[in-house]
């Protein structure tokens, strides 16, 4: 399992589908919902950029349900993204911290690799309201609960990936 962390606009879906490249069978889990015109326009440059060879599966809040489901030997998952996971579990009024638990267990039951994308909101100033604070306290506790049974992270920065755990990619 990889977990690939960054700030916006930085390189990391364009780094975790490069890493994913060498794999027979390739799934997408999206966790993005078409909410305005501008995110449906994210959505279609990142399916573009994809190609056909990728199945697409959609599941902005049951994330765990759907890695159980998906997993397969000679499979690949790459989940994008934790962050959008989660504000979609906030908006939705969901236990962030049992659906985490959840997911920490579906992915350590995966039957093939695993590569999640994640944001790295900590590194601003702190937010001026308490929902604001609350989703970047819960991101994270996500990352790191994430990153502690992942066998590689990696952050990626103006395009530049950089290996915060386990081998560097090849």
């Amino acid at each position: 399992m990889t977990l690939v962390l960054g700030g916006a606009r930085a390189g990391k879906s364009a780094f975790a589908e490069g890493l994913a490249q060498a794999w027979k069978r390739r799934v997408y889990v999206a966790t993005a919902v078409a909410t305005d015109d501008e995110m449906a326009a994210r959505i279609a440059s990142h399916q573009a950029r994809r190609g056909s060879d990728w199945r697409t599966v959609e599941e902005p809040v049951e994330l765990a349900a759907a890695v159980r489901r998906e997993s397969a030997p000679g499979t690949g998952l790459l989940v994008e993204c934790l962050t959008v996971w989660l504000g979609n579990l906030m908006h939705h009024g969901h236990d962030v911290d049992a659906a985490r638990e959840t997911l920490l267990e579906a992915l350590a039951a995966a039957a093939g690799p695993v590569v999640l994308v994640a944001n790295e909101v900590g590194l601003g100033i702190v937010p001026d309201n308490a929902m604001a604070r609350a989703f970047r306290d819960h991101a994270g506790r996500l990352n790191q609960a994430v990153a502690r049974v992942a066998s590689r992270v990696s952050f990626v920065a103006a395009g530049i990936p950089m290996t915060l755990k386990g081998p560097a990619p090849d």
